[in-house]
């Protein structure tokens, strides 16, 4: 299940890294905090001078809920990066049985099918996928 995604003047700048497959924080250039994209005002310091910084994409899974309907299931998560904000995105590629608190992840960015050609291009979003990498050498 994909929900639709618009960009906006506020967000052109997330979704353009989105597209070429990099998640972007923002960080303060004043004290250097990490924030969440949507952040607008350093949340540690009140500065308004945040720019983009990269992401290595690993993070953790903090908690999460199954939706289900019909014949899908769609884990919603909190996750936490590994540079310390923490995001909400769909957790995608695990058995529910094998979710829990601390499971290592990694981002990939679901591009959805164009099924309009008359329509803008789908947004790029990230998703969360188990690290199984991580699995074997948690000390990353």
């Amino acid at each position: 299940m994909t929900t639709p995604i618009s960009r906006d003047r506020a967000s052109a700048l997330f979704f353009d890294g989105t597209a070429r497959g990099e998640l972007l924080l923002r960080r303060c250039e004043g004290c250097r905090h990490l924030a969440a994209p949507p952040v607008t005002v350093c949340p540690t310091c009140a500065s308004t001078d945040l720019v983009w910084q990269r992401a290595d994409g690993r993070a953790t899974l903090v908690c999460w809920a199954i939706r289900r309907a019909a014949d899908t299931e769609t884990v919603a998560g909190i996750v936490e990066l590994r540079e310390g904000p923490w995001l909400r995105a769909r957790v995608v590629g695990c058995a529910p049985e094998r979710l829990a608190a601390g499971l290592p992840l990694r981002v990939r960015f679901d591009r959805p099918a164009v099924t309009d050609p008359a329509a803008p291009a789908p947004e790029a979003v990230p998703v969360f996928t188990p690290d199984e990498q991580r699995r074997t050498t948690p000390d990353e």
